[in-house]
């Protein structure tokens, strides 16, 4: 069947009026910037606000690929150690292989990443498991390949410069490379899901699978092709950690999984699918990078920085989540 002939639901806009969701974020960061202030006078300044956006970036690719997969209606658990590997996996090959490793060490982190994603799509959409349950049980298995691939200690090999250049680099005007790399990804989603067929079928799948399928949608292809590039922006982002800290180690990616999910959510993406432009996913790993900052200046116990972070999180999604959802 032709595209014509797809829901007109389906068919995502690049729409520059901003909604409720986005609003709300966008207000949250003003008050978080200027609240910041009464702590520190150098919270405004632009080398510490191009500190946060380069720390921002790391979460914001990660976040890129989590988008993917939640607009189809479905979750990517298996992000933690997808990070780990691909950081894992890019160190080591350096550390194998000399100077051909140097070349070969961020693609083949980035594919070990897209391999798993891979695998949970398949998991997902051929042998229709819930995704929630597939993912976290590869999360496990690949933690528990690399735990036998490290013998449970931190690898001894190191970043290479590539990978440290283009986590810590500044080489234009100042502005972190790592910023720039994700303002390349956020541009090839944007473009990826407002100007191709394949953007089209993701929000297709996102409202209504049946429906997508009965329209003579590939909705297995859609499925698999959204873990995968959740997988492979995981896996990159990994590899970048690493060479920001120099090295990879166990668990590297255990921090980034609620933060890259509410970060999705908070910019007023639908959990369940078919709904939420890029825009919002920026506004909202923005919102969670300087929640995380400001409980760090304030020196708060680290119980009470989770208390303080799920609350903002839980009055956020109160204040427009369940409208949201309702209208799916």
């Amino acid at each position: 069947m032709s595209e014509s002939k797809l829901p007109v639901t389906a068919i995502p806009t690049l729409r520059f009026s901003l909604d409720r969701s986005l609003i709300i974020a966008f207000s949250c960061i003003i008050l978080m910037l200027l609240g910041g202030t009464l702590y520190s006078r150098e919270f405004l300044s632009p080398e510490y606000l191009l500190q946060q956006l380069q720390i921002s970036a790391f979460l914001g690719i990660i976040a890129s690929g989590a988008m993917m997969v939640i607009l189809i209606g479905h979750i990517d658990l298996s992000i933690p150690w997808t990070v780990t590997l691909g950081a894992m996996m890019a160190t080591a090959v350096a550390g194998w292989y000399g100077e051909t490793g140097n070349l070969l060490a961020i693609p083949v982190g980035v594919f070990c990443g897209a391999v798993v994603g891979l695998l949970n799509g398949l998991g997902v959409a051929y042998l229709r498991l819930p995704s929630m349950i597939f993912t976290l049980g590869m999360n496990a298995v690949v933690q528990g390949l690399m735990v036998l691939h490290t013998g449970g200690f931190a690898p001894q090999d190191h970043a290479t410069d590539a990978m440290h250049f283009l986590a810590v680099g500044r080489p234009i005007f100042g502005i972190p490379t790592a910023l720039l790399i994700w303002v390349i990804v956020g541009a090839f989603t944007i473009f990826l899901l407002t100007r191709t067929a394949f953007g089209r079928r993701v929000y297709t799948v996102g409202n209504r699978e049946a429906a997508a399928y009965l329209s003579g949608v590939n909705t297995n292809a859609v499925i698999i092709w959204c873990f995968v590039l959740s997988g492979a922006a995981a896996a990159f982002a990994g590899v970048l950690l690493a060479g920001y800290s120099t090295k990879a180690y166990q668990a590297m990616g255990d921090p980034y999984l609620l933060p890259a999910i509410a970060a999705v959510v908070l910019g007023g993406t639908n959990i369940l699918g078919g709904r939420g432009n890029y825009l919002g996913t920026i506004a909202g790993v923005v919102l969670i990078t300087l929640l995380q900052s400001i409980l760090a200046v304030m020196q708060m116990p680290e119980a009470g920085r989770q208390i303080i972070y799920g609350i903002v999180i839980l009055v956020m999604l109160l204040a427009y989540g369940r409208g949201e959802i309702d209208r799916k």
